[in-house]
């Protein structure tokens, strides 16, 4: 009695259901491709932002993070103006997807035997693949050292062009670099967070320079506007700062809150001495580093031996304790800054367009309609200096936002000035709106991933 009532026991059912799954059909049949093919934005996501045509519109519903908003944010308003003016020629490559979901990264420049490898090694608390350590120069090539799954060494050429990597931009230094450059993966829990850039050690003899194949002070330029922190690795014994350094710091300009100090090998000097080298390097630093503020340094061996107490007593081994713990703190704090690192450098980025665009746009309107092309582009490039003096005034621009005018002159000789864009208000506003609006709400929205 009891299975047989139980047999004709029928399921519940949701009143209403069936309008709504009908509901649902018609309005995906909407958003399906249409008889074009081109199907609806919302439902791609951030990669193929890339790919597809830039004035395609994606909604603010389909963004998921900070970095998914400035990707939009690039796409739709950065990327065209850059595209226009050429930026990518004359500054810096269009980005890709894997630039904004790179991990953070930290360079090490200095010298040779300067204790750039063994900084790593001490890090990482292990060797890594292809590190090299000696007293000659020995670290002949860029190593980016990343997470992997297994230990392996990745040669340039084949890094440059995964798509999963930030170094396409590498590219356009040509073969001769990337035959100089490699990456070395290997499974490291600090590795998940941060990256490291190891470079070769900066030579002090100009004629070593010059049988560089490669333009050197391009790379870490290139390097230290994606990098988080770039460290400058001095020794006791080699306080100078050669021609070639000298070039390399000021590539760095612009980027100074990113540089740190590091004065290592301390240990091998006695108390007194230390202060004299130390007073010594600020002095070589204080004719390079052009900032009325004191640059931050850190004093310290780091290397996996035990502090030589035997030269620098109780006092300097307690020193270097503490130097080494401020210098950690500043590297963990890489990671929780890296969302603000990336706003600061996309700003940075607009700003630097926004430049470029009303300099290539005065060209143009330089240029006369008809006769006299070729004198009147010459005369341009000759007194480019004033040009980009009329420019600020006109725009009402803040002078040290310019470029380099020797780069920019260099960089112009190859093109033809009549083929330049005029300059368009439209996308300059565009930009502003970006800058005022929607990079605040953007922030407004989503607070720090880190919090």
């Amino acid at each position: 009695m009891f299975l047989s009532d139980f047999e004709n026991v029928k399921p519940p059912v949701m009143e209403g259901l069936d309008t709504l799954i009908m509901k649902k059909k018609q309005s995906s049949k909407l958003t399906s491709p249409d008889s074009n093919g081109s199907s609806s934005m919302q439902t791609l996501p951030a990669a193929q932002w890339f790919s597809s045509k830039s004035s395609k519109k994606i909604s603010l519903s389909s963004v998921t993070s900070i970095i998914d908003g400035l990707k939009r944010l690039y796409i739709q308003k950065l990327k065209p103006l850059e595209v226009t003016y050429r930026f990518n020629d004359f500054v810096s490559p269009l980005l890709t997807n894997s630039d904004f979901d790179a991990k953070p990264m930290v360079m090490l420049l200095g010298q040779y035997s300067t204790g750039k490898t063994t900084f790593i090694k001490h890090l990482l608390k292990s060797s890594y693949p292809g590190a090299h350590i000696g007293p000659e120069p020995t670290t002949d090539r860029f190593v980016v050292v990343m997470s992997g799954t297994d230990e392996r060494s990745v040669p340039g050429n084949t890094i440059a062009v995964q798509a999963d990597m930030p170094f396409s931009g590498l590219t356009t230094f040509g073969t001769a670099f990337l035959s100089k450059f490699e990456c070395s993966q290997m499974p490291h829990p600090l590795l998940e967070h941060i990256t490291f850039v190891d470079t070769p050690g900066v030579l002090s003899g100009e004629k070593q320079r010059t049988q560089r194949a490669y333009d050197f002070t391009g790379v870490t330029s290139w390097f230290a506007a994606k990098c988080d922190l770039i460290l400058l690795l001095f020794d006791p014994h080699k306080l100078d700062v050669s021609d070639e350094f000298k070039r390399v710091i000021y590539s760095l300009r612009g980027h100074d809150d990113k540089i740190r100090v590091v004065l290592n090998k301390a240990d091998q000097v006695d108390t007194q001495q230390l202060m004299r080298v130390y007073g010594a390097l600020m002095w070589s630093l204080g004719k390079v580093l052009n900032t009325p503020e004191v640059v931050r340094v850190y004093i310290g061996s780091f290397n996996d031996k035990p502090v030589n107490e035997a030269a620098t007593g109780p006092i300097g081994k307690e020193l270097f304790e503490k130097e080494q713990e401020d210098l950690l703190a500043d590297l963990k704090d890489i990671p929780k800054k890296a969302c603000d690192r990336r706003i600061n450098e996309f700003v940075k980025r607009a700003r630097a367009a926004k430049m470029h665009a009303y300099i290539v746009g005065h060209l143009k309107k330089e240029m006369p309609s008809m006769m006299g092309k070729a004198k009147a582009q010459q005369r341009l490039i000759d007194n480019l200096a004033d040009e980009f003096g009329k420019v600020q005034r006109e725009h009402h621009l803040p002078p040290g936002d310019f470029p380099n005018v020797e780069h920019f002159r260099e960089v112009l000789n190859g093109y033809n000035f009549d083929k330049f864009e005029k300059l368009k208000p439209k996308m300059i506003q565009a930009v502003d709106d970006m800058l005022g609006y929607d990079i605040p709400q953007l922030l407004k929205t989503f607070r720090n991933p880190y919090d």
